[in-house]
């Protein structure tokens, strides 16, 4: 009770100084002297109740309890954002997705691998229809007033051949080719 009298007793004195200050003219404000006013303050500190020094210090720990609170939980929520993140690229869902991605691409090579080879096909049925319909002219025109033209056919049947031998490479190729970035059939 005493250190609370004391303490109102300074108060008085800090509104007499206050009070009693020098004005500036043309203005509110006064001149005061700082020291006069800060021994005052010291002396209002010394006096105030162990209670309220209490009460501060309470206040100053409590918010430094909050402050690191704070900041564990911002570390606690970061390791639940990572932990989340790596469940969900381990998801069996995930999993899933990316096996049916494979076996979608590896259908879809094959497929394309299969339209290639039954092109191959229908050009060389139309080589081989073209070839014997030249075998069937060669034959017509045959004779000797034609041999310049039978030379003419023979020419051409010998391209035609050489067409129909370069394709069955390619359909050979394209049939036994590795996709070095295609995967391997799944085993299921």
């Amino acid at each position: 009770m005493e250190d609370t009298m004391r303490v109102l007793k300074l108060l008085e004195e800090l509104e007499d100084i206050v009070d009693e200050a020098t004005g500036l003219p043309l203005s509110n404000k006064i001149m005061l002297d700082a020291e006069e006013i800060f021994q005052i303050i010291r002396e209002i500190r010394l006096a105030l109740p162990d209670d309220v020094q209490q009460a501060k210090w309470i206040r100053d720990e409590r918010d430094r309890i909050l402050d690191e609170a704070k900041t564990e939980y911002e570390r606690i929520i970061r390791e639940a954002k990572k932990q989340a993140e790596y469940l969900v690229e381990n998801d069996d869902i995930t999993l899933r997705a990316t096996k049916l991605a494979s076996e979608i691409k590896q259908d879809a090579e094959t497929h394309a691998r299969v339209m290639r080879m039954r092109t191959y096909d229908y050009v060389d049925k139309m080589l081989y229809d073209m070839q014997g319909q030249m075998d069937e002219l060669n034959m017509k025109y045959f004779g000797e007033m034609y041999t310049n033209l039978e030379n003419t056919f023979a020419s051409i049947n010998e391209i035609l051949a050489a067409n129909r031998e370069e394709m069955k490479k390619l359909a050979y190729k394209t049939q036994n080719e590795v996709n070095v970035g295609s995967f391997a059939p799944s085993e299921e």
